[in-house]
């Protein structure tokens, strides 16, 4: 299609196809707002006609001009949202074009819904299965595990901090090795105490949970935590980094004067 992208042919005809086909688009706005944030900063010129954030079917995302067909094959983003780059906040900038694509992806998750001709069951169970994930504004403003935070409030337990990432992921490895060497009973009572303390972390890049199996990494600056592999850090890259911070953080500017 001519201008704007997401308007690939979707066949699909379950409420699980439609909801897969949301969350792949949901992870691609979520990578252009956290780790490719700096180029999709770039890609918002204010000087080019109005653009849009589409985020599409592959979880890839563009910064594209609006379809030109009317009515378009699909519900449309946000349109312009380059021109307030300049004159907000980076952090209010981001957030408001988060706030406008969850809106986009209600809209398209729900045009399918009407396309396929979902009935009030379906419609439900659709609106529910999105409505369990984090929104893309409260994944990119850290709001989201501000709540998990508040859910777990009651624990005792906290997440161990060190200036040394390299330290951190040891340190994780350890105890896991501690746990595995324990009685029966000690190793169960153990395992729900990290599952307390961990499980509901969520990426802050892509949003999804925590998992003991894959390498995290912590942001020094906003403690947020992130899979290695969304942010691009490996455990033998993490060991030279004696600050580390996430893309949001490290993408500072002052307010440009209007």
């Amino acid at each position: 299609m001519d201008g704007g992208g997401g308007g690939e042919q979707f066949d699909s005809r379950t409420v699980e196809d439609v909801f897969g086909d949301f969350k792949r688009r949901r992870t691609a706005l979520i990578k252009a707002l956290t780790v490719d944030v700096e180029e999709f900063y770039q890609q918002c010129d204010p000087e080019k006609e109005n653009l849009c954030l589409y985020g599409l079917p592959n979880e890839q995302w563009e910064v594209n001009l609006p379809a030109e067909e009317v009515p378009p094959e699909l519900p449309e983003p946000a349109l312009g949202i380059n021109f307030a780059r300049d004159g907000m906040e980076d952090k209010d900038w981001l957030s408001l074009v988060a706030v406008h694509s969850d809106s986009w992806l209600l809209s398209v998750a729900f045009y399918f819904g009407a396309r396929f001709g979902f009935d009030k069951a379906s419609r439900k169970k659709l609106f529910n299965m999105i409505n369990e994930l984090p929104t893309i504004y409260e994944v990119v403003t850290g709001a989201a595990k501000k709540q998990q935070k508040e859910k777990s409030s009651g624990h005792s337990g906290k997440k161990s901090k060190s200036n040394s990432k390299a330290q951190r992921a040891q340190d994780y490895q350890e105890k896991l090795a501690k746990l595995q060497a324990k009685d029966e009973e000690e190793e169960g009572l153990d395992e729900q105490e990290d599952e307390d303390e961990h499980g509901e972390t969520l990426c802050g890049a892509c949003g999804e949970n925590y998992a003991a199996d894959e390498f995290w990494i912590c942001c020094d600056i906003c403690e947020k935590w992130f899979h290695g592999k969304c942010v691009k850090i490996t455990p033998a890259k993490a060991e030279h980094i004696k600050q580390y911070k996430c893309p949001s953080c490290s993408h500072k500017r002052p307010r440009a004067d209007i």
